[in-house]
């Protein structure tokens, strides 16, 4: 894999400059993070409520337990 730094953004030489712009991805990419989070739980709390109840519990279920050797 060939990288050269023609491909790259041009920065001017300030440091700051690099700052700005490296604190300006992070703030996308925090974004980006914080939206997909919202859309998993909101997906989840749908298919949650969209489940059916669960069947009721007998007195009498796990009473009895088979053990073969």
């Amino acid at each position: 894999m060939n990288i050269s730094g023609s491909s790259l953004p041009v920065m001017s030489g300030a440091s700051e400059s690099g700052e700005v712009y490296s604190a300006s991805l992070a703030k996308k990419q925090q974004q980006a993070d914080g939206a997909a989070a919202l859309a998993l739980i909101e997906g989840a709390a749908q298919s949650s409520s969209a489940q059916t109840p669960a069947k009721s519990v007998t007195a009498t279920l796990g009473n009895n337990i088979n053990v073969y050797v």
